[in-house]
């Protein structure tokens, strides 16, 4: 099977691409000074021979894979007291971006003596960070979706108060990315489709967010033309490495274009995915449609941009029947109740979702009334 070539790049981070390229995790580890490191990854994932492999393989390393699909404030503080207790000197986090966030966090975490909320991306809370106490961090991605390994922030459930909080410093950026497309090779069609979803979100709401920031534009419009073109062959066929590859790369792309900002499907998911335990990636599909039409008086102009790359007829109309295909064949529901939601909880719904971070930089102002009409619509379906 056709593969892409290997590459190193750094930017934003130091990345290394290509096939079988986790061969060189022991060698990076010498590299950076790492004797006993704390392999974090979440529990499904713990099962899987290339898991255990690197376990093995990887010198003095342990892991510690009780990491929740939403990661929590008690994931975080668990791990942290196995990586003291382990007397660990940096962490692997390998997974999707679960797996991912947490590990970031705990590499945060191990060095501080306040509480892991303390660090909420508000103000300039960042500044209370303990820099030279923060644990080395290489990220190894599983999925193409979230891009949380060149994320310099991770998203941890406060389940006192049932929300997502976003969790920031610059130096949580991991020192060291590994993107082997040959570990997303045994993911299932439906994941493939939520998280490669997830990742066009990304590169679209980045994109359309208000503002000039000419790079994060550039990468996201590349990046979606890659999801278009690859995400079905990846979904079709998982062992085509090609496609696989070329969506890690857009994932990627994705979560270093989005520092321009995200939107309202984001500011949705997230209250979302804290309250019902639901797949993030799938929850930012199923939302996609409803925040476009909601936001389309805004987004005309821009979306032209986004047909010509995407080599679609010019027009909202044209994007919007485009994307509805695209879902279809991906086979993303179209109501948030075929994955168990109700309506009940929309007024606590659209509240929290107007006072997440992503809701600031939306094309068009929502409030906590707007997010609650797009939930309870979402819930119905078209």
């Amino acid at each position: 099977m056709k593969s892409l070539p290997h590459s190193n790049w750094n930017y934003p981070t130091q990345i290394k691409f290509g096939g079988g390229r986790v061969s060189e995790l022991q060698e990076i580890c010498d590299n950076m000074n790492i004797h006993t490191p704390l392999i974090v990854t979440d529990n499904g994932l713990a099962k899987f021979e290339f898991i255990k492999s690197i376990n093995n393989t990887v010198k003095a390393s342990a892991l510690f894979s009780s990491v929740k699909a939403n990661p929590n404030g008690q994931n975080i503080s668990d791990g942290v007291q196995v990586y003291k207790q382990g007397k660990h000197d940096g962490i692997i986090a390998i997974g999707g971006g679960s797996a991912l966030d947490a590990g970031k966090a705990m590499g945060l975490m191990v060095g501080q003596d306040r509480s892991i909320w303390d660090f909420e991306d508000v103000g300039d809370n960042y500044l209370n960070v303990n820099v030279a106490a923060m644990a080395p961090v290489i990220a190894i991605p599983t999925t193409a979706g979230t891009g949380s390994e060149v994320g310099r922030a991770s998203v941890i459930v406060d389940d006192n108060t049932h929300t997502k909080k976003i969790i920031f410093h610059p130096n949580m950026l991991p020192a060291q990315v590994l993107l082997d497309p040959e570990l997303t090779t045994g993911l299932p069609a439906h994941i493939t489709a939520a998280t490669g979803l997830d990742a066009f979100v990304h590169n679209l709401e980045a994109y359309l967010a208000p503002g000039y920031h000419p790079m994060a534009d550039g990468i996201a419009l590349q990046a979606m033309r890659l999801i278009k073109e690859y995400l079905p062959q990846a979904y079709k066929d998982g062992s085509n490495l090609l496609a696989r590859g070329h969506m890690l790369c857009a994932s990627t792309m994705g979560a270093t274009a989005f520092q321009k900002g995200l939107g309202g499907v984001h500011a949705l998911a997230h209250p979302l995915g804290a309250i019902f335990d639901k797949h993030h990636g799938l929850l930012n599909a199923i939302l996609l449609p409803f925040v476009l039409q909601r936001n389309k008086a805004a987004i005309v102009e821009k979306i032209d941009v986004v047909c010509s790359v995407l080599e679609l007829p010019a027009g909202f109309d044209s994007f919007f029947s485009w994307l509805m295909q695209f879902r279809a064949q991906l086979g993303i529901p179209n109501a948030l109740s075929e994955i168990g939601l109700t309506s009940e909880r929309s007024e606590e719904i659209g509240r929290l979702a107007s006072l997440d971070a992503t809701s600031a930089t939306n094309p068009v102002a929502l409030t906590a009334q707007d997010y609650s009409d797009l939930f309870v619509l979402a819930v119905k379906g078209f």
